[in-house]
């Protein structure tokens, strides 16, 4: 069964989400930008959401992860949650 790693940016505007992808894609730190922002608790470890299966997110972050290309960010993504900054950085 596939498996994925990934990490994310929680934050509660679809334009504050576009800002900070802006940011990482000048150059600035994904996993600062985490710490500083994300309103969920994997902030703490720069947006980091360990290893996880097809089904174990909400369907939104499935969409994404499995078929998005290896660290490369992805977003905003639209959840019941907010709106995610979401990077890949394993499959297998």
């Amino acid at each position: 069964m596939a498996r994925a790693s990934a990490r994310h940016i929680l934050v509660d505007s679809q334009e504050f989400c576009s800002e900070l992808k802006s940011k990482i894609a000048a150059g600035e730190s994904f996993a600062d930008l985490a710490e500083k922002h994300s309103s969920c608790p994997s902030g703490k470890q720069g947006g980091n959401l360990g290893e996880f299966g097809p089904g174990q997110m909400v369907k939104e972050f499935d969409e994404v992860v499995f078929k998005a290309p290896l660290n490369e960010v992805q977003g905003p993504v639209k959840t019941q949650f907010g709106y995610h900054l979401l990077e890949v950085t394993d499959r297998g």
